[in-house]
């Protein structure tokens, strides 16, 4: 099969309601994410002119608009943890979500996302998200 992946970089910050250790604190994280797509029509031969499964610049596109403008420099907490911390004031950049925004999450709101919106004839292959150097969440087809 083949595929083509383009790798992001943003910073988000977040907590783990219940984490019984440090992640229960809101604390952020340099996250790399890697996209791969493929098509969904697997040729044979050579890609018909222009020869691109997907322009990389189109990804890039794709991804800053519907990931990264959502996640970048956002603290994103859970409805549960607001609630057992009514202290937290509504900001700017504060973003809750229904569900707790660990690694693996935050891979298949991505996921969902970029379905959506990934052109007809693409399929989401593979994301990767690096939440440190050395960890690292997966979600494959």
């Amino acid at each position: 099969m083949l595929m083509v992946t383009k790798i992001f970089n943003f910073e988000m910050a977040h907590a783990i309601s219940d984490y019984p250790g440090s992640c229960n604190n809101i604390h952020g994280h340099s996250y790399e994410l890697h996209v791969t797509v493929s098509t969904i029509n697997q040729e044979k031969c050579y890609l018909a002119p222009p020869g691109f499964i997907l322009d990389f610049k189109e990804l890039k596109k794709l991804v800053n608009t519907h990931v990264i403008q959502a996640l970048d420099h956002k603290l994103i907490l859970s409805k549960n943890y607001l609630g057992k911390n009514s202290s937290i004031n509504p900001l700017e950049n504060l973003v809750p979500w229904e569900s707790e925004p660990t690694a693996e999450n935050l891979l298949l709101y991505i996921q969902s996302v970029l379905s959506e919106n990934l052109p007809v004839n693409i399929k989401l292959a593979k994301l990767k998200l690096y939440e440190t150097k050395g960890s690292y969440a997966e979600w494959i087809s």
